[in-house]
């Protein structure tokens, strides 16, 4: 019979993980491993204005996901005001509105931003070019000169933009610049006469991030959107630097005003910042909220159910330990995956004194058990016996525990008591039938892949994988799968065949 089919469906299986893994990585930044931290700025805007002893309406507009910069949390403090979240082709906006409202008013808005070197900004189709009020005498053909002179010593949209720029804040400053300078302040007037020439660009705001600044504003740059790359392009309005400094964040980039109060006066919006690290595992959490078919992930759960999943997330490691001591190595155990429901017990109990309470239990489970076999009972009746024998066991050992005041005892009771009474009644089983060495092997076995087991399934780093990137559950399917497939000898098999080599080296 063919393996194709088999192949074909191990290679899918590899193939659909990896490429969810990778997928999870790059696109929501989940880390590889646990640990790592990422830059995190709080920003709180602070918004004052005096109402009118009226209704009041107040728009601010929001920063949004950005080269650089990733939106992570945001709140708001506004008592009385009802408050409503808005977004459009232009970006986000924040809308307070109240019935009545007088006298000196704040408003609070904070934002978490992530520092994110592989973010990017979302695709933004060019604005159409607005109608352009024409210049009256004499400042149009000083606009036309203007546009004129660095028009003929630039070769694109950006080039252009440049040139003028400096012409008007730069050290070229001529009359015409001065003269439409008592018209336009100066960012305004250069995307102006960037749309008189046909060119599209707009005003922006953004924010100069500097650790621990206080009552900071926004400062004004201009985008223009560069036709050859398809791209915007921002320039600072005063030196004609091209490109976005490492400590911008654009705070609103749909060319309309960053504030608007309606019912209010001297209206104005500060702004405070403060960086941090956390782990970025957190950073990146608010991801995980907005599932979707390719970001799928057990972080839209609740905690306690997040919890839950986390350890049952980790039994295919287990699983995958005891396929290849069993397959591979050879070794003997009691119960196919019974050593893994006793890793996981020891999770829970921590390693040492899960080996010693499981020693214990099963030591005593043995005894008791032994005695139950003159009885002659049927096996439902000596399995019920022995399961509460196992839970009178736990009971007593917990209770002399605690009162001898080790409160890692009182862990015991993590053991799964169904799976320690099943393992008691093989054990038992196997001694009648086959002799104590028997039990000393396969308990032996059982023992050391539960303890390897508990070491692969509570590494940190195995922890994290399997908990964030859920494709890694379609790897270790097909691994077990390939393991399944192996029918060779077992390394512990090979010994049958010392005679022969000793015999050839005699030879």
């Amino acid at each position: 019979m063919s393996r194709l089919p088999f192949y074909l469906i191990v290679g899918l299986l590899l193939l659909v993980g990896i490429a969810a893994s990778v997928h999870r990585h790059v696109q929501f930044e989940i880390p590889w491993l646990p640990g790592e931290q990422r830059q995190v700025w709080e920003i709180e805007a602070v918004i004052n204005f005096n109402a009118q002893d009226g209704p009041v309406q107040v728009d601010l507009a929001l920063p949004s996901h950005q080269a650089g910069y990733r939106v992570l949390t945001e709140n708001t403090a506004s008592s009385g005001y009802g408050l409503a979240y808005k977004a459009d082709e232009l970006g986000r906006q924040a809308e307070w509105t109240i019935r009545n409202a007088a006298g000196s008013q704040q408003l609070y808005y904070s934002v978490q931003m992530l520092v994110s070197p592989d973010a990017r900004s979302p695709v933004q189709t060019p604005p159409e070019l607005s109608s352009i009020p024409p210049w009256e005498s004499p400042y149009d053909t000083a606009a036309n000169q203007l546009i004129e002179r660095a028009w003929s010593r630039s070769a694109n949209n950006a080039t252009f933009a440049r040139e003028l720029i400096l012409d008007i804040n730069g050290e070229r400053q001529g009359e015409n610049a001065r003269l439409l300078l008592t018209q336009e302040q100066p960012s305004p007037l250069i995307v102006r006469l960037l749309n008189q020439a046909g060119v599209q660009a707009r005003e922006v705001s953004g924010l100069l991030m500097e650790d621990g600044r206080r009552r900071q504003t926004l400062s004004s740059w201009i985008q223009v959107f560069d036709e050859s790359a398809e791209t915007w392009t921002l320039f600072n309005p005063t030196t004609g630097e091209q490109g976005k400094p490492d400590n911008l964040l654009l705070w609103e980039t749909g060319g309309r005003a960053v504030l608007e109060v309606q019912g209010g006066t001297n209206s104005r919006v500060t702004f405070s910042m403060l960086t941090h690290y956390q782990p970025a595992s957190a950073a990146v959490r608010n991801h995980y909220s907005d599932d979707t078919l390719l970001n799928f992930s057990i972080h839209s759960l609740p905690l306690e159910e997040q919890a839950l999943f986390q350890t049952i997330l980790l039994i295919p490691i287990g699983a995958l330990v005891v396929v290849f001591l069993r397959v591979l190595v050879g070794v003997k155990t009691s119960g196919t995956f019974m050593p893994v429901l006793i890793a996981l017990a020891f999770i829970q109990t921590t390693l040492l004194t899960g080996l010693i309470g499981f020693l214990l239990i099963v030591a005593m489970g043995l005894i008791i058990r032994n005695y139950l076999s003159y009885l002659n009972l049927l096996l439902v009746a000596r399995v019920s016996a022995v399961i509460i024998t196992v839970i009178a066991i736990i009971s007593i050992f917990t209770v002399i525990a605690y009162r001898m005041g080790l409160n890692a005892g009182l862990t015991v009771t993590f053991f799964p008591m169904i799976i320690l009474a099943w393992t008691i009644e093989r054990m038992s089983i196997l001694w009648e039938e086959e002799g104590p060495k028997q039990v000393l092997i396969q308990g032996g076995g059982s023992l050391l892949t539960a303890v390897l087991a508990f070491l692969a399934m509570n590494n940190p780093w195995v922890r994290h994988i399997t908990f964030n990137f859920l494709g890694v559950q379609f790897i270790l399917m097909a691994l077990i799968l390939l393991l399944g497939n192996y029918t060779g000898y077992r390394l512990l098999e090979l010994r049958r065949f010392k005679p022969i080599t000793d015999e050839e080296k005699s030879s």
